[in-house]
Formats: structure tokens, sequence, C-alpha cells
């Protein structure tokens, strides 16, 4: 674990709002940079172990993160602090926007500006899993498994539109039984 801590749940609510306001469509991206490289709250390694459990709850995978976060440095006070950063200004946000989407809508550029914000989001989480390879290396499933296993997610799910449940499943059990094995 990184010897850096937020120093109190203010600056712990204020990180996680600055995070939350940085992502548009997702904030995985901005919570990396964030949480590893700016604040140095987390090593690559925790990060990546972290989001995996995060990946698991049920939920938005950033807010499940933050939680954790929280928690791991203020406990159950941390946990709720940190969830508060998170949606509390975004939640403003899209309310006042959904107030004036209805009369935006109307107009094709802002609704062409909305499915250009998709790919952008689509390009932070690929710039994320590429910047978080290195981490790969002390898993134990290794960069070449993990990597074939995202191939293979990719070639089912976007390819031959396979449901992402069953390949989750599929995927993720074995991925799971494959780093249980080995770290036997």
């Amino acid at each position: 674990m990184s010897p850096n801590r937020p120093a109190s749940l203010t600056h712990l609510f204020l990180a996680f709002s600055r995070l939350a306001l940085q992502g548009f469509g997702g904030v995985l991206a901005v919570a990396q940079h964030e949480l590893v490289e700016r604040l140095g709250w987390m090593s690559k390694e925790d990060f990546v172990e972290t989001l995996a459990i995060a990946q698991v709850l049920p939920g938005p995978n950033v807010v499940n993160l933050s939680m954790m976060v929280g928690d791991r440095f203020f406990g159950l006070r941390g946990a709720f602090v940190a969830l508060a950063g998170m949606l509390a200004a975004p939640a403003v946000i899209v309310l006042a926007l959904a107030a004036v989407y209805g009369q935006l809508s109307r107009y094709p550029v802002a609704v062409d500006a909305l499915r250009g914000m998709g790919a952008v989001s689509a390009g932070l989480i690929l710039a994320t899993g590429i910047k978080l390879l290195p981490a790969l290396k002390k898993s134990p499933l290794g960069r070449p498994l993990a990597l074939s296993l995202a191939l293979l997610a990719f070639v089912l799910i976007g390819l031959l539109r396979w449901p992402l449940v069953y390949v989750l499943a599929l995927l993720g059990g074995s991925g799971m039984a494959v780093a249980w094995w080995r770290m036997k």
C-alpha cells in the first residue's frame, strides 16, 4: 500500500468530487490518474486489485472503488464521504442538464455532440487499460493470458455479439479458476 493518504475526510471528499467532475460517461481513466499518479494514494497494483473487486460487486465500478478507497483510509465514515464526493456535484449537474436537454434534443448538433462524447469515453477506457498493462506482470494470470482473455472477450462480444453475461461467466470464471490454481 502507498504511504500517501488523504489528510482528512474533507480532503477525501474534495479529491473524489474533483475526480467525478473530470469524467464524462465514465471516470475510470481519471480515477487511475488521480489515485495512482497525482495523489499517490495507491500503487498501480493496488488500483488494479481494488478495481477488480469493484467490478465484481453490484453497482458502478468507480462508485464501488471510491467506497473501498474511503474505507481503506477512514473506515465506514471514509466510505460514505468518498461516495458523497463521487455523487454530489455530478447529481446536481445531471439534474440541470436533464432540464436543459428537453430544449436541446431537437437540435442535431446537440445529439451528435453526445454521440462524440461516447467515442471519447471509449478512448479514455482504452488508454487506461494500456497504462495499467505493467501491473499485469504481478498478476497470477500473467500478461499473455490476461491479454488473451481480453482479446477473446472482444471477439465474443464485439464481433460475435454474445451476451455479456455469458462472456463474463465463461471468461471471468475461467480467469478466476486459473488465477486460483496458479496462486496455490
